[in-house]
């Protein structure tokens, strides 16, 4: 997939730029990410009170995972509209969130979105324009990086995972939240591209979860670890789907994917060690797989 020279693949910058995914009906509230529906009754008819807290509940389990104190400085890896920095923000009792994004557009939406915010504590919140794989901050500045629905637009893992040990203070966590082929089978990328339009046209890259996570092992985080959580995402994104997409159409087989044992959806932790050269030093991950 082509890139330019700010390293922006041309499907993410169709996709954010003047495809605004953003202002898509299934995606509402300004999030823009599949949802976590534990809790949501998906019998009953789901409506946008519905979609939006499963996004939001998709956020709190991020932030529930890195176990941020109060006080904490927040970084948030591909914000898009800075919704998630905006509920870290007002829930969690942060010293600083900041959001990062490649997408200009994206960053112009999110600070025109959360404009209060920014007058009110622009202490408490920035939005900064960068790439995942090159983050533009110093050394140790976060006890957290998040990432939601992100990490499938990252050319580079090993150079994000790189990156998240290095902007990482000493005992401080990533959480990450996203989805990816569950083996490293050749094959898994021509089956999602013939079954996604967006594996299809490079919006999303099909790469096995031990891919991330034997990176981030590889980076010097420790207790790295991936759970399954595609049972409380699929089905949840599949119902809400259905109220704008016709059955056997593309975006259904994101379930099908799912239940095929293509593609699964997955809760992504990492801590830094406080102690350097302490066990998840590079060379010797310590990688977990949670099944579903």
């Amino acid at each position: 997939m082509a890139e330019q020279g700010d390293g922006m693949r041309d499907a993410v910058r169709e996709t954010y730029g003047s495809g605004d995914l953003s202002a898509v009906p299934i995606f509402a509230g300004g999030f823009i990410n599949f949802g976590h529906w534990r809790g949501i009754d998906l019998t009953a008819p789901v409506g946008e009170p519905e979609r939006v807290r499963s996004q939001q509940d998709l956020y709190r389990l991020v932030l529930d995972a890195a176990v941020p104190a109060p006080g904490a400085r927040l970084l948030e890896v591909g914000c898009g509209l800075g919704m998630g920095c905006a509920l870290a923000l007002g829930e969690r009792d942060p010293a600083a969130v900041t959001g990062l994004d490649i997408h200009p557009e994206q960053l112009r939406r999110a600070r025109e979105r959360h404009a209060a915010l920014l007058a009110e504590q622009p202490e408490r919140l920035a939005f900064v324009q960068g790439a995942a794989e090159q983050l533009p901050f110093a050394d140790g500045g976060f006890d957290a990086v998040l990432s939601v629905e992100a990490a499938q637009h990252f050319p580079d893992l090993a150079a994000f995972a790189a990156e998240t040990a290095r902007v990482l203070a000493p005992g401080g966590r990533l959480a990450l939240a996203g989805f990816f082929t569950v083996d490293d089978s050749p094959a898994r990328p021509a089956q999602l591209a013939g079954l996604l339009e967006t594996f299809a046209n490079g919006l999303d890259i099909a790469r096995p979860v031990t891919a991330l996570t034997g990176a981030l092992g590889g980076a010097g985080l420790t207790g790295v670890a991936a759970e399954s959580i595609g049972a409380e995402v699929w089905p949840g994104w599949d119902r809400w789907l259905s109220r704008w997409w016709a059955p056997d159409t593309w975006p259904h087989n994101f379930l099908r994917a799912y239940r095929d044992g293509i593609l699964d959806y997955y809760l992504v932790t990492a801590e830094l060690p406080r102690v350097p050269g302490a066990p998840g030093a590079p060379g010797a991950p310590a990688v977990t797989v949670l099944p579903r």
